[in-house]
C-alpha cells in the first residue's frame, strides 16, 4: 500500500473512531435527565439541592463538614449583627440599655458612623457583663490559632473571619440572644431579612461553639451561603443519571442562568410562602413574592421550556404557618386583594397557588405541577422529589411517543 492510501486509510480510522464516540455521547445525552433548580435568591433552592445531596449522594467527608461548621459559626455573626442593626433602627437601644444592669458607658447614639460590623462589636460590648472575673480570650484555650483561623479555605476569608468572631463573643451572643428585646426585634427580622431559622442555631450556642463540633444533617440544610456560580451535581437514580444545576437566585446572578437554558427536560422553580412581607435584600423596595410571581412568569413562557417539566415548589410552609399568626397577608400593600381568614394556613396557601396559576395559560404546552414543601425536612423532600422524578420520567417518555398525550 502506498503512503498515500497508508494516511486515507488511516485517516478514516480516525473518522470512524470520532464517529463511533460522536453516536455515544449523544446516546449518553438522550439517557441524561437534565433538571435545573431556579427561584428567587433565598427560596430554598439551594437547599433543596443539599437534600439532593443528601439523599442521592456520597457521604460528605471531613472537609465538607469543616467547610459548614465555619459556615454554621459564620452564620450566626451574620444574624446577630443584623439583628443589632435592626435594634438601632427601631430605636430600642434604651430598652436594651434599661433590660441591662450590666450595661457598659458605651454610647450607642455614636454608632451611626461605623461599620456593621464596628456596629456589632460595640453592642456585644454594652450587653457583656464588665464585672467577669477576665476578658474573653482572643483564642478559645482548647484550640490553636493555627486550627481557629484557617478552619476551612473553601468557606471563605469572611466566613473564616466570622467564625472567629462567634467564638470570641459566644458568651455575650448569648446574653444578647437572652434578652427580650432582642427577641421583640426578631420578630420583626422581615425588616433586616434575617434568615428565618437562625434562631435555631442562636438557641443552641454550647454544642456549637463545642471544639469538637460537627455540624449535624440539619445544621448543614439551614446554613445559608449566597450561590454565586452554577452548580451542577449528577446522581444515578434507578439506573438513570439525573444532572441537577442549581443557580443563583439574585437579580445580578441570573445573566448566567441562560447558559443552563439548552436541552433542558425540567424545571423545578421555588418560592418562599413565607416571604410575602418581605424585600429583596439586592432591591429594598421591591416584595420578593411579587418578585418571585414575575419571575415565574417568565420561566413558564420561556421558548427554551415550551416542551420542558415544569414544577413549583411553593416552599417554606412551616415559616408560612408560624408568621401568618401575626403577619397578616391582607395587611401587605401587594397582597390587600386576600379575603381569607387572616390566620389560616390552607386558605393562605390556596391563595398563592393561585397567583401562581394565573401565570399559566389553558392552552400552554407545558404541564406545571404544584408542591407545598419544607426543603430542611428530609422526608418531606424525599416524597416530593420522587413523585417529581416521576412526572420527570413519564413526561420524557411522552415526548419520546412511547405514551399518549390524552
Amino acid at each position: 500500500m502506498s503512503p498515500q492510501a497508508q494516511d486515507a486509510e488511516r485517516q478514516r480510522m480516525i473518522d470512524m473512531e470520532i464517529s463511533e464516540q460522536q453516536k455515544a455521547a449523544s446516546i449518553e445525552d438522550e439517557e441524561k435527565v437534565k433538571l435545573l433548580l431556579l427561584g428567587t435568591g433565598e427560596s430554598g433552592k439551594s437547599t433543596i439541592f443539599k437534600q439532593m445531596r443528601i439523599l442521592y449522594g456520597s457521604p460528605k467527608t471531613d472537609d465538607d463538614l469543616r467547610m459548614y461548621g465555619v459556615i454554621v459559626r459564620s452564620n450566626i455573626v451574620t444574624a446577630v449583627r443584623k439583628l443589632c442593626l435592626l435594634t438601632r433602627q427601631l430605636g430600642y437601644e434604651k430598652k436594651l440599655d434599661e433590660e441591662s444592669k450590666a450595661a457598659t458607658a458605651a454610647d450607642l447614639s455614636d454608632c451611626s458612623g461605623m461599620t456593621p460590623r464596628e456596629s456589632y462589636d460595640q453592642i456585644i460590648a454594652y450587653l457583656v457583663d464588665n464585672t467577669a472575673p477576665e476578658p474573653f480570650p482572643d483564642i478559645p484555650k482548647e484550640q490553636s490559632q493555627k486550627d481557629w483561623v484557617g478552619r476551612s479555605n473553601r468557606a471563605g476569608i469572611q466566613a473564616n473571619l466570622d467564625a472567629q468572631q462567634f467564638l470570641q463573643h459566644v458568651e455575650a451572643i448569648r446574653v444578647l440572644w437572652q434578652s427580650a428585646t432582642i427577641q421583640d426585634v426578631w420578630m420583626k427580622r422581615a425588616q433586616a431579612n434575617i434568615n428565618d431559622s437562625h434562631n435555631e442555631y442562636l438557641s443552641d450556642l454550647t454544642r456549637i461553639a463545642d471544639t469538637k463540633y460537627i455540624p449535624t444533617e440539619y445544621d448543614i440544610l439551614i446554613s445559608r451561603v449566597r450561590t454565586t456560580q452554577v452548580t451542577v451535581e449528577r446522581y444515578i437514580i434507578d439506573q438513570i443519571q439525573f444532572e441537577v444545576y442549581d443557580v443563583g437566585g439574585q437579580r445580578s446572578e441570573r445573566r448566567k442562568w441562560v447558559n443552563c437554558f439548552e436541552n433542558v427536560d425540567a424545571v423545578i422553580f421555588v418560592a418562599a410562602l413565607s416571604e410575602y412581607d418581605q424585600t429583596l435584600a439586592e432591591a429594598k423596595r421591591h416584595n420578593r413574592m411579587i418578585e418571585a410571581l414575575n419571575l415565574f412568569e417568565s420561566v413558564v413562557k420561556n421558548a427554551n421550556f415550551a416542551d420542558t417539566s415544569i414544577m413549583l415548589f411553593l416552599n417554606k410552609k412551616d415559616i408560612f404557618a408560624e408568621k401568618i399568626l401575626y403577619s397578616n397577608i391582607a395587611d401587605s400593600p401587594f397582597f390587600s386583594d386576600y379575603a381569607g381568614p387572616p390566620k389560616d394556613f390552607d386558605h393562605g396557601v390556596l391563595y398563592f397557588i393561585q397567583k401562581f396559576e394565573e401565570h399559566l395559560e389553558e392552552d400552554e404546552f407545558n404541564d406545571s405541577f404544584i408542591h407545598v414543601t419544607c426543603a430542611t425536612d428530609t422526608n418531606n423532600m424525599e416524597f416530593v422529589l420522587d413523585s417529581s422524578r416521576t412526572i420527570i420520567m413519564t413526561d420524557n417518555l411522552r415526548r419520546a411517543g412511547f405514551l399518549g398525550c390524552d
